[in-house]
């Protein structure tokens, strides 16, 4: 997927339909010159649902076409005829989809499983017709009742991508290098900070035709968990990977150091995120060689005791079997 069409936040304006008015008719035939009410009800107005699909991965359908609105029913007939309800109008978007009222920013559901469905604005019911209304004092009744109207509301949709695995660095630590290695994603790649500003997706293919999806997250910088750098549209994302990998280029001035410092960001903004299995990739590390290698791993165990870590590089390949290898034991560690 291209980071252009990646939309991860929206909002939208919808209308359910008007109920449709019940009818006032009285019977009135050749033969039966005083047949009684028998007006029919209105029918319901058109829903606007919202329902999860898990083949998107993106809210990008929302992105031109923001304004929806649903169709009234129909009024009610003669012969106790029902009008036609009207039409529903289904707006698919993908599992993680959190939808949130735009002014109080309160989370007020959130879409989760494949075909689930919410209704986010209610058709108005139906007028009953003056059938309903004949009584021993009241034979002809000449009222029905009006349809109720339909909602209008706004609302904000956000998407936490579903992946198994998060990439988690500063900008330029290699994240989008590696995405393209490790799967078929293609995406931007230079060697100035920020190049991601949307998240990539790409699907790891594993042994025995598995595979685990792996999400590379735009780079955080010092200060992301008060929102600088876009930090809170980047870290949401976090929230939904059962496993983080951790970059930091073989080349950083102190490895420890900048992995601190990215887990102080993560714990600012939600403490659980801590609790998820995680990866420290040492990438870049074609540029090491062995000793330099066996030196920096015993420095690593002292000073990140807990955390495994991994030396790779994207451009010779090294590593790359060992971390897919790594990255699906914890997947399954985390799933049991």
């Amino acid at each position: 997927m291209t980071e252009g069409n990646f939309v991860d936040y929206v909002k939208i304006n919808v209308a359910s339909g008007n109920g449709g008015k019940g009818s006032a008719h009285l019977r009135r035939e050749k033969y039966i010159p005083k047949g009684g009410p028998d007006g029919g009800d209105g029918g319901r107005g058109g829903h606007i649902i919202l329902k999860g699909n898990q083949n998107l991965w993106t809210l990008l359908g929302f992105k031109f076409k923001r304004h929806f609105k649903s169709s009234h029913g129909e009024h009610g007939s003669k012969s106790r005829s029902t009008g036609a309800d009207g039409e529903d109008i289904f707006l698919e978007v993908p599992l993680g989809t959190i939808v949130k009222n735009p002014e109080t920013n309160e989370v007020l559901f959130e879409i989760t499983e494949h075909n689930e469905e919410r209704i986010i604005a209610e058709g108005g019911k139906g007028g009953r017709g003056n059938w309903h209304f004949k009584s021993p004092t009241n034979q002809t009744p000449r009222y029905a009742q009006p349809g109720i109207p339909g909602e209008e509301k706004q609302y904000t949709l956000e998407l936490k991508v579903l992946a198994d695995v998060g990439l988690v660095g500063f900008p330029n630590a290699g994240k989008s290098t590696l995405l393209s290695v490790l799967t078929a994603a293609k995406p931007k790649i230079a060697d100035y900070e920020f190049t991601t500003l949307k998240p990539n997706l790409g699907i790891v293919q594993y042994r025995d035709f598995q595979s685990f999806v792996i999400a590379d997250i735009p780079g955080i910088i010092e200060g992301a968990s008060e929102g600088k750098g876009l930090g809170h549209y980047f870290l949401r994302h976090i929230e939904r990977n059962a496993t983080l990998l951790f970059m930091v280029p073989a080349d950083s001035s102190d490895i420890a150091k900048e992995y601190n410092i990215l887990l102080k960001e993560l714990r600012k903004y939600n403490p659980e995120l801590l609790d998820k299995n995680r990866l420290l990739a040492i990438s870049k590390s074609d540029m090491l060689d062995e000793e330099l290698m066996q030196e920096m791993a015993e420095e690593l165990q002292k000073d990140i005791p807990g955390t495994p870590h991994i030396f790779i590089s994207s451009v010779t390949g090294q590593g790359m079997q060992n971390l897919k290898d790594e990255l699906w034991n914890l997947l399954n560690e985390s799933e049991g």
